[in-house]
C-alpha cells in the first residue's frame, strides 16, 4: 500500500497570511497538533505546529558576547538570535513556520512514510504531488489505523 491510500486528502491547511491567533484556534478546534502552510497557488511552503507555537510564547536566549575595547564579539551566533526573535514577535504564520518540510510523494509506500516518520521524529507528514501541490497528509493514527484495523476484523 501506499501514502495516498491512507492518506488524508481533505487536509485543513493555512495560508501565509493567516494570523497566528487564527492558526492556534484551528488546531485547538480541531484538535490537530500541526497544520501545512500553503500559498495562493495551494503551493506547500511550510508547516507550523504546536511546538512552534509554544516556543513562540517562551524566553528567548540571547548570544552571548564579550565586551573587547568597546567592541562586541559575539561568541554564539547572533543570526539565531534575530531568527528566533523575528519568530517570537511574529504576528503571521509566514513569518513563524518551519520552512523546511519533510514531505512524501503519493506513491511511497507507508514503510517509508512511517521510517521517515520514526528516523526524523515527526508526527505528520505533507503528500505533496510532482507540482508541489499539496496532495494530502498522513499522520500517526492514520499509520496506526492502516496496521492494526485490519488485525480486529
Amino acid at each position: 500500500m501506499y501514502a495516498k491510500d491512507i492518506m488524508t486528502e481533505d487536509v485543513i491547511a493555512v495560508d501565509v497570511d493567516s494570523t497566528v491567533e487564527q492558526c492556534a484556534k484551528l488546531l485547538y478546534e480541531n484538535n490537530l497538533s500541526g497544520v501545512p502552510v500553503i500559498d495562493v497557488n495551494d503551493q506547500l511552503v511550510g508547516i507550523v505546529t504546536e511546538g512552534d507555537l509554544i516556543k513562540r510564547a517562551s524566553h528567548i536566549k540571547s548570544p552571548a558576547v564579550l565586551e573587547l575595547l568597546g567592541g562586541l564579539i559575539y561568541l554564539d551566533n547572533p543570526n539565531k538570535f534575530m531568527d528566533e526573535l523575528k519568530r517570537a514577535m511574529s504576528e503571521r504564520v509566514g513569518d513563524m513556520m518551519t520552512k523546511h518540510v519533510i514531505t512524501i510523494k503519493p506513491d511511497d509506500t507507508i514503510e517509508r512514510t512511517a521510517t521517515i516518520m520514526v528516523e526524523k521524529k515527526i508526527k505528520r507528514l505533507p503528500v505533496v504531488r510532482s507540482d508541489g501541490k499539496l496532495a494530502g497528509i498522513v499522520s500517526r493514527r492514520d499509520i496506526m489505523n492502516h496496521l492494526y484495523s485490519t488485525a480486529e476484523n
